[in-house]
C-alpha cells in the first residue's frame, strides 16, 4: 500500500492538522530483511559420473534387460557336434555358436557418497535427488549403478543401498541381504559387488521416507 502525502484533504488544514512533510534524513534499508535466521542445511557429499553406451562396458552378471544392450556374435570357433567333431567333416552343416555379450547402457554411477552425520537422512536425500535427475534424463532413463566396496568393515554401503531399492547382480547376495534384514542382524558382513537400481524400484526410492 502506497500513501500519497501530497493529496491530503485540505479540510485537515482547517482542523489544525499539520501536513506531513518528507524527512530530510533518508536511511537506506539493508538489502536483505528476514524475520527468521535459518541455519543452512547440511548435505551429503556425493560424487557421480556418467557412463555412455559407447564406452563398451561389459556386464558379466545378471541384470535387468533395460540396463544392457545384448549383442550376439560368433565366438570364432568352428561348430562341433555332440561327439566333438568339427562340422566340416559332417554331412549336415552345423550353425556356428553365438556368444551373447551385455554392454551397459547410458547410466549414472555413484562413485562416492559420504554424509557428515549418520542416520539422519542426508545420504538418502542425495541419492533421491540423483534418482530424480536420472529419471528426467532421456539418455539415462533412470538407470543408476554403484559398486559396494567398503573401505573398512563398518563402512559397507550394501545395506544402505539395498534399503533404497538397489540390488546386486547375484541372486544369492540379494537373498542374504533380505535374510539379514528380516532377522535384524546387527552386524551384516560387508558385501562386495556391483549394485543397480531396478526400474521397478525407482518410484519406490523417490517416495522413500514418505511411505516406508
Amino acid at each position: 500500500m502506497i500513501n500519497n502525502i501530497s493529496n491530503v484533504d485540505t479540510r485537515m488544514q482547517q482542523m489544525g492538522v499539520v501536513k506531513a512533510t518528507p524527512s530530510q534524513v533518508s536511511m537506506s534499508a539493508p538489502p536483505i530483511l528476514a524475520f527468521k535466521n535459518t541455519l543452512l542445511k547440511e548435505k551429503a557429499t556425493i560424487r557421480i559420473k556418467k557412463i555412455k553406451r559407447a564406452d563398451n562396458i561389459v556386464i558379466p552378471g545378471e541384470i535387468d534387460d533395460d540396463y544392457v544392450d545384448i549383442v550376439e556374435e560368433d565366438d570364432g570357433r568352428a561348430p562341433q557336434d555332440s561327439a566333438g567333431n568339427s562340422s566340416a567333416f559332417n554331412f549336415f552343416q552345423l550353425q556356428p555358436e553365438r556368444q551373447k555379450t551385455k554392454f551397459l547402457k547410458n547410466c549414472y554411477v555413484i562413485d562416492y557418497i559420504q554424509s557428515p552425520k549418520q542416520r539422519c537422512g542426508l545420504g538418502t536425500e542425495a541419492v533421491k535427488m540423483l534418482a530424480e535427475k536420472a529419471m528426467f534424463d532421456n539418455m539415462a532413463n533412470g538407470r543408476i549403478v554403484t559398486f559396494s566396496a567398503p573401505v573398512w568393515k563398518e563402512s559397507s554401503p550394501a545395506l544402505f543401498f539395498y534399503k533404497l531399492g538397489f540390488r546386486f547382480m547375484e541372486k544369492d547376495a540379494n537373498a542374504y541381504m533380505e535374510e539379514c534384514i528380516i532377522k535384524k542382524v546387527p552386524d551384516i558382513p560387508p558385501q562386495i559387488g556391483m549394485m543397480y537400481l531396478p526400474k521397478s524400484n525407482l518410484h519406490r526410492l523417490l517416495r522413500y521416507g514418505e511411505l516406508f
